[in-house]
């Protein structure tokens, strides 16, 4: 089989759309993509490889999944509805069976956002994945990291630590009963993309950001954007159903200390003024989402950790960290 045959077999057959916002997709030297009046467009691009995202036997339906999703994960964080994504796949070799799994994982996710593949290209090579996402926002209503204002409160969605610490357990540094690995797993290899939740924030979040490198990090970049410091509560952000049996395999402050600094969480931090308080809370009850305020924005830059002495033993933000590839 050939590179053509492969991306007719596996994804043309299957993603080929009519749209009339999507004049010409995929099969054809570039896409044509026509953007709605009054809209712009928003464009992220993510990649995957082998070995440094996911594992060599990871089951490709949810690779397929993971790929997209992290990527539908920074529209959410910009309040941007997915419109259509570009695909680069590099393959060691041609597989049916995991081709095959690996088109079902992606294309279940993409028909439930309205997502559709327009184009890309396949190569030999180490296996690695490259998404490319397109999404529309109405013009001024994109949200950045750069809004939030002091006195914002501060807001998680979800629970935190959960990847992490299925990372943790597969690379066998922490001991994890199966029931609990079970339910972390799926947290670090088949992430959902808060995307309604994007959506709904236009409006009311000031500034926000996906969670892929680590509240801690994360938190950093959106407030060194926005030129503004906070107060962090770890009391609210301790939120996670098997924290406590995470805190039984190692020991607490190290547990503590993987939730605050562990990357693909893929739930968004967003700040928002206290008069949206209501607001807030009454979305997160039609998401059936935990929508959990974890501190607030201040004019002081920095971050300072409320009860990091008696919760983690260290005294500032300055002795934690977070994820980066070249560290």
């Amino acid at each position: 089989m050939g590179e053509f045959d492969l991306i007719e077999k596996y994804f043309k057959s299957r993603f080929a759309v009519e749209r009339e916002d999507l004049p010409l997709g995929i099969g054809d030297d570039c896409a044509l993509m026509t953007v709605t009046p009054g809209h712009q467009l928003a464009v992220s691009t993510d990649v995957l490889v082998q070995g440094t995202h996911f594992f060599a036997d990871v089951d490709p339906h949810t690779l397929g999944h993971k790929c997209l999703a992290v990527n539908l994960s920074d529209l959410a964080a910009c309040g941007a509805r997915p419109k259509a994504f570009a695909l680069a796949l590099t393959l060691p070799s041609l597989q049916d069976a995991w081709l095959q799994a690996f088109a079902n994982g992606l294309y279940a996710l993409a028909n439930a956002h309205g997502c559709a593949l327009i184009g890309g290209d396949t190569t030999r090579g180490p296996l690695s994945i490259c998404i490319t996402v397109f999404g529309e926002v109405p013009k001024g209503q994109g949200i950045k990291r750069s809004g939030a204002q002091a006195g914002d409160d501060l807001y998680v969605s979800g629970t935190l630590g959960d990847a992490r610490w299925a990372l943790e357990a597969l690379q066998g540094n922490i001991p994890m009963d199966e029931q609990t690995l079970l339910s972390t797993r799926v947290r670090l290899e088949s992430p959902t993309p808060r995307v309604e939740l994007g959506l709904a924030l236009r409006g009311l979040a000031s500034a926000a950001m996906d969670l892929s490198d680590g509240l801690l990090g994360d938190l950093g970049h959106l407030l060194k954007a926005s030129k503004k410091g906070a107060r962090l509560d770890l009391r609210q952000v301790l939120n996670s159903p098997v924290l406590s049996a995470c805190m039984k395999a190692s020991p607490a402050d190290q547990a503590i200390k993987r939730l605050l600094q562990g990357g693909d969480d893929y739930e968004l931090l967003f700040a928002a003024s206290p008069i949206h308080r209501a607001r807030i809370e009454d979305l997160s009850k039609a998401l059936a989402l935990p929508l959990t305020m974890v501190g607030e924005v201040t004019d002081n830059e920095g971050l300072e950790l409320m009860h990091a002495k008696e919760i983690l033993g260290v005294q500032s933000v300055q002795d934690l960290g977070s994820y980066d590839h070249f560290l």
